[in-house]
């Protein structure tokens, strides 16, 4: 698992104060890009000749309000991970613990020129099987 913590700024918020229910799209994207820049991979992989990693599939359910000045902490799983793609799951909780939002995204990996599929860059895949999260078998 991934921790990234940020304090919700006035911007993110609607006139109510409340986090503007897109921002928490922004908000998953920085600590997916933290969680990138922790693999230290040698290269960049947000801008690269060889290779793109788009998102196919988000999701998102809201289930308590994050508030300007609050800080929220965005813990990142990976939750499948194959040669070519894989699906993160962010829970988004306030100061108290409180689950706030939930998000998932799929990714996957394609050529820059050609837009094929094509496999992970060896330290992007190692990276995030690292943190691969496990169903308990029972």
């Amino acid at each position: 698992m991934f921790t990234y913590k940020r304090k919700i700024n006035f911007h993110d918020c609607d006139v109510a104060g409340v986090l503007f229910f897109a921002r928490i799209y922004e908000l998953c994207h920085s600590a997916y890009e933290e969680m990138i820049a922790s693999f230290n991979i040698g290269e960049d992989y947000w801008n690269n000749d060889n290779y793109i990693v788009p998102i196919i599939k988000s999701e998102a359910s809201y289930h308590k309000p994050l508030r300007y000045g609050e800080t929220v902490t965005v813990e990142i799983k990976v939750e499948q991970l194959k040669s070519s793609s894989f699906e993160l799951y962010y829970e988004c909780k306030n100061g108290k613990g409180e689950v706030t939002d939930k998000v998932r995204t799929v990714h996957v990996c394609v050529g820059k020129k050609d837009w094929k599929k094509s496999e992970l860059p060896g330290k992007v895949y190692q990276g995030l099987k690292n943190m691969l999260e496990i169903p308990n078998s029972k």
